[in-house]
């Protein structure tokens, strides 16, 4: 009737020892790898011992895939059409993506909200904007040096390239609606004294402390609101203007990979940092200078 725990304990022992044997067991295969390559004799034997003990998956696969289409373009009958529509949803896009959105009832706020809000989404959006005309020129750029001389898809790729360097410079600027002469003016040296000498009062008496961070923790908040709204509007002007007709562009290159993301994916963790930082960090500071003091 003791046998039974005892048993229980062996076969446990026994079970650990098997996976620590294991475990040993792949550390010096992983050594033994490691010594056949630098026994190899030839770069090439190297070369085919490396890609054995990495394996392939599928960033390799996309690459076999991609070396294997060697056509300029996929779909030659359809890319002047594509790219058309591709410059004319750039168009669209820097008229209309940075405009003032539609603002839910803020009260006295809404003024600066809207001003917060604009910039942030001027700010994804333009970002984009410049992301997206560059890749479309440089892809245009190397499918026209690997295209063959004299022939149709060559000459599409030539006048597309020379379209997409075009009007490059000119999607191009601040991606802030902010004057320059401001960024570095009188003005921005005022906001900076100003809050400069509100934290001095504020660190020499326990309530300019406490308004010092309940101020922080509101603009911190309403920093995350306005990431996320700013986010969301984004991403619809993106959505509808640029999205489908660079897929169709992507697709009538082929295996150029897929066309580049935007921004606005990011915000939202930028927001849950500023609500991370008003709900917990600022509360825990707050207390513990109050009880120092």
């Amino acid at each position: 009737m003791t046998d039974g725990p005892i048993d229980e304990a062996r076969t446990r022992d026994e079970k650990i020892r098997d996976h620590m044997t294991e475990m040993v067991d792949d550390l010096v295969l992983d050594r033994i790898d490691a010594l056949n390559v630098l026994r190899a004799d030839t770069p090439e034997e190297k070369g085919a011992l490396l890609e054995k003990i990495a394996g392939s998956g599928k960033v390799e696969q996309d690459i076999v895939s991609e070396l294997s289409k060697v056509r300029p373009l996929w779909r030659p009958d359809r890319f002047e059409e594509a790219h058309r529509l591709a410059m004319r949803s750039l168009e669209v896009l820097d008229r209309n993506g940075a405009r003032s959105p539609q603002l839910p009832r803020l009260g006295p706020l809404k003024p600066v909200a809207g001003y917060v809000v604009e910039q942030m989404t001027r700010w994804i959006v333009k970002e984009h904007q410049n992301t997206l005309i560059t890749r479309v020129r440089k892809l245009y750029e190397r499918r026209e040096a690997n295209s063959q001389w004299s022939t149709p898809e060559h000459e599409m790729l030539r006048k597309a390239r020379i379209d997409a360097a075009r009007v490059e410079a000119g999607y191009k600027g601040n991606p802030l609606g902010i004057p320059t002469f401001l960024l570095g003016g009188a003005i921005l040296s005022s906001i900076f004294s100003a809050i400069t000498a509100f934290m001095r009062w504020a660190f020499n008496d326990k309530a300019g402390l406490v308004v010092l961070f309940v101020a922080v923790g509101s603009v911190f908040f309403g920093l995350a609101w306005a990431a996320l709204y700013s986010a969301g509007v984004a991403r619809r002007r993106i959505r509808l203007c640029t999205d489908q007709p660079m897929l169709a562009l992507w697709e009538t290159i082929g295996a150029a990979g897929n066309p580049p993301k935007d921004s606005s994916y990011d915000f939202p963790v930028f927001a849950i940092v500023l609500l991370t930082l008003s709900w917990v960090l600022i509360p825990i500071v707050i207390w513990r200078w109050i009880s120092k003091t």
